[in-house]
Order: structure tokens, then sequence, then C-alpha cells
């Protein structure tokens, strides 16, 4: 197999940023489809996962990321086992892996089969040297190195098939936010966008918010009722009235806008619906905290500085930018790594 031509990889990337920008009937035709196949994946909602991807591939940051990689002349089998939480979660591994001129062998998630497959057929149009880089498959076989999301539970799986190779296995990760009271309605606006978009299933969904002991409620809740209509989507709903229930049966004290739950709790994982939250006399006292949890924290939201923790704007969890790795392990640096 023939090593591939960096600039024409980087030029097909470019311009599969700009089809995405703008797509297609076909492709828009795709994303109903993929509504239909998953109630969670709402025409919005996917929308809103290949925008962002778009934005993540533009020009200036490609040349910039592009500018650090090097291609394969040895390419190397790939195993991705891909995650289904979210609208095409999975396509940054796989960029990662033909990016490096390897070959993905790509394991999607049943939750997610139809946006993805989509998207590489359109790169491969571009690029036909990427043909036999792509291959779908419902068990990995024959692979050098291994790329598995999942959940906790399921990366003990994953280590055992796949510890004899060189691999990244993620566990579950939970993003937070940490508020000071001083925030602007608009700045509560944004912050909506990292709890609410993808109906909050994402790793890099806020599931926490940190928040001063004399903090007022109410400037938290209602600069979020334009969210409000996310209460009509029937699994959303369920998943809000159940925990309700749940709370008022047990008499767990909670805040009720009347679609977002806030409760009280130190732990980071919080329930779909629900938010919890956690008081602080000190900034300094959030920031040990955070960096005793950094194994489980995929990013931290707020207009803030915290010692060694990097800290994103309100309205940015949901926009990584090419760089923006998962659980902060350098999928390039480690694809680098196989190379021989």
């Amino acid at each position: 197999m023939s090593s591939l031509d960096k600039v024409q990889v980087l030029s097909a990337f470019k311009s599969l940023g700009k089809f995405m920008a703008q797509p297609n009937e076909a492709f828009e035709a795709t994303m109903y489809s993929a509504g239909n196949a998953n109630a969670w994946f709402t025409v919005e909602e996917v929308q809103k996962a290949v925008k962002s991807l778009a934005a993540m591939l533009n020009e200036h940051d490609l040349d910039l990321w592009f500018d650090g990689i090097e291609i394969n002349p040895n390419p190397k089998n790939v195993g991705l086992i891909l995650a289904g939480n979210i609208p095409l979660v999975g396509f940054h591994d796989v960029m990662c892996v033909l990016a490096t001129g390897n070959i993905a062998l790509i394991k999607l998630s049943s939750s997610d089969d139809k946006l993805l497959p989509f998207i590489l057929s359109y790169l491969i149009e571009l690029l036909p040297d990427l043909n036999n880089r792509i291959i779908f498959t419902e068990q990995l076989k024959n692979f050098d190195a291994v790329i598995a999301t999942g959940s906790n539970n399921t990366s003990r799986y994953f280590e055992y098939y796949f510890g004899k190779v060189p691999n990244i296995i993620r566990k579950n990760r939970n993003s937070v936010a940490v508020l000071t009271g001083k925030e602007t309605e608009e700045e509560i606006k944004a912050l909506g966008h990292d709890i609410f978009d993808y109906f909050g299933m994402g790793c890099r969904s806020i599931s926490k918010v940190f928040i001063p002991k004399t903090y007022d409620i109410r400037s938290f809740f209602e600069p979020l009722e334009e969210f409000q209509p996310i209460i009509n989507h029937f699994k959303y709903n369920n998943n809000y009235d159940y925990n309700k229930s749940i709370y008022l049966v047990n008499q767990q004290k909670h805040f009720d806008n009347g679609f977002l739950l806030l409760k009280e709790d130190e732990g980071l994982t919080s329930p779909l619906a629900v938010l919890f939250y956690e008081t602080y006399d000190t900034l300094a006292e959030v920031g040990e905290k955070l960096n005793q949890q950094q194994e489980n924290i995929q990013c931290v939201v707020g207009n803030i500085t915290l010692s060694n923790l990097a800290v994103l704007g309100f309205g940015q969890s949901q926009h990584p930018k090419l760089w923006d790795y998962a659980d902060n392990v350098d999928t390039i640096k480690f694809l680098n790594g196989i190379r021989g």
C-alpha cells in the first residue's frame, strides 16, 4: 500500500469541512434517517454536531494541526470502537487515523451507524486513495493498535481483549462548570448550551456546577428559560419525570424549573435531566477538588482561572478544536508511536 500524500489529505479535509458547513440534500436526508433510527438524534441535535465539526475543520486550524502530523509510510491497522451517545462522536478518532496515513478498522455504534459512513463516503470521493484505508467491521481482527471508547464497565472488557497491543481505552468522564455569582445573563445562557446540547449526554456536557454558598439559584434558572422546549422530547421528559418522582418520594431536597432538576450532590455524574451542584467558600477549594478528580473530568467551564486546570469559556464545551483530544490523551502522538 503506497503512502498517502499529506497535501492531498489536508485538502480533502478542508473540502469536507466546507461540505459539512453546507450539506446537500443527500446529507440532509441521512440526518433525518439517523433521527428515525435513534430518537435522541433529532435533526436539530444532528445539525448541531455537523455544524460544530464543520467549524472544527476550518482551514486555519487544519493547517496548524496538520503541520505537526507525519504520514506513516507503513500503514498500521487501527481498530476503532466508537461510541454512539451523541451524533458523530467518533469522527475525530477516525480523522486522526486517516490523517496519519493509517488504516481505520471501524466498529460503529448501533446508535450512530448512518452519519459517519455517509461522511466518509464523501471523503473517499474527494480522495479515492482513502478507499482501502476505511474498513467497517462488526468484529475487530488483525489490528496493530486500538482506540476504544466506552463506559467504566466496558473498559475492563476492552483492557482484557486489547491490553496486549498499543491502545487508548476511554472510560466515563464528565464536565463541570464553576460559577462565581458574577456571571451575566448571556454567560448563563451560553452555559445552557453546555448543559442541554445533545440532551446532556456527551462527556463534554456539564453534569455538575460549583456555586458559592451565597448563590441565588434564581440568577441561574431565569436565563435558562429559552431551553424549556427540551421537555417536549419524550425521552428527556421521561427521565425528568422519573428523577423528579424519586426525589419527591425520598423527600430529597432539590430545585425544579419545570425541565431541569438541580440537586446538591458531591458526585460528578448526574442522571439525565438532573444537574448536580456543590457549594464552596473559595475558588482555591474548588481547584483542589477538581485537581484531585482530573481523571474523571473532561472539561471545566467558567469565567475564572484555576491552578493546573484549563478552563473553557461559557458555551464552548461542545465545540472542541482539533487539538482538544478526549481525556487529554494526544491521539496523534499515540498514532505516531506505532510507526515502524
